[in-house]
C-alpha cells in the first residue's frame, strides 16, 4: 500500500498558553513531524543557513513566488515578508512527513483555504483562565509589565478565532494536553484523504472477489 500523505499541522494559541512547549514535545515525540521552514526577504543572520532556518529570497523573487501562487500564505512584518513556500510543503505531503506551522491565525486561515487545505489539521490551545495566562507570562520572566499587558490585550483577539479550528484543547495540564495532541494526530493520519493506497486496496478486493465467482 502507498505511503500515507503528510499532515499540515497548524497549532495556534495566545502567547503563554503553551504552544511553543507543546510544539517541541511533538517534534521530540515523532521524527515524522518537523517544522515547516518559512521563506523571508530579510537578510540571513550569523549562522543561519538557507533552507534550514529560512529560505532567504530577494524581494523580487519573493513577490514572483506570490504572483505564481507558490506561497501558501504570506505576510509582511516590520518591512520584511514571510511566507510558506508551496513546493517543500507538497514534497512533505507526498513523502508522508507532517509539517508543524508556527504561524498566526491569519496565516492558518490562508493555508486552510488553499489547494492543500484538505491536508490541514488545525488545533487551538486555550489557557484555563486569563488569570492563569497572565501568571504564565509573568513567570517566564522574559517581558516587561508593558509587554505583558500588550500580550494579554492581543490574546483576546487571538482567542476569538477558536471556532475556525478543527480541535480546541484547554491546556490546564501540560502532560494531559500533550497526550491529547498525540491522540488527535494519530487519528488524523488515518483520515481517508491521507491514505492514497485505500482506493487501490479496495479495487484489489473487488477484483479478488470477482475472481472467486
Amino acid at each position: 500500500m502507498s505511503i500515507r500523505r503528510g499532515l499540515l499541522i497548524i497549532l495556534s494559541s495566545p502567547s503563554g498558553a503553551g504552544k511553543s512547549t507543546l510544539s517541541k514535545r511533538l517534534l521530540a515525540w515523532d521524527p515524522d513531524i518537523r517544522f515547516s521552514v518559512s521563506a523571508t526577504t530579510r537578510a540571513p543572520r550569523a549562522g543561519e543557513v538557507h533552507g534550514r532556518e529560512y529560505y532567504f529570497h530577494s524581494r523580487e523573487d519573493f513577490d514572483d513566488l506570490v504572483a505564481r501562487d507558490q506561497m501558501l500564505e504570506h505576510a509582511t512584518v516590520f518591512g520584511n515578508s514571510y511566507g510558506s513556500p508551496r513546493g517543500p510543503v507538497e514534497q512533505a505531503i507526498d513523502g508522508g512527513t507532517d509539517l508543524l506551522f508556527d504561524i498566526d491565525w491569519q496565516g492558518g486561515q490562508q493555508i486552510r483555504t488553499s489547494a492543500l487545505g484538505k491536508h490541514v489539521l488545525s488545533i487551538f490551545i486555550l489557557p484555563p483562565s486569563m488569570i492563569e495566562l497572565e501568571r504564565r507570562l509573568i513567570s517566564r520572566d522574559q517581558d516587561s509589565a508593558e509587554v505583558i499587558a500588550s500580550r494579554m490585550a492581543q490574546s483576546l483577539d487571538e482567542i476569538s478565532h477558536w471556532p475556525e479550528y478543527d480541535y480546541v484543547l484547554v491546556n490546564e495540564d501540560l502532560e494531559a494536553t500533550e497526550e491529547k495532541l498525540r491522540t488527535i494526530i494519530c487519528a488524523e493520519r488515518l483520515r481517508l484523504s491521507q491514505q492514497p493506497g485505500i482506493v487501490e486496496l479496495v479495487r484489489g478486493l473487488n477484483t479478488e472477489f470477482g475472481d472467486r465467482t
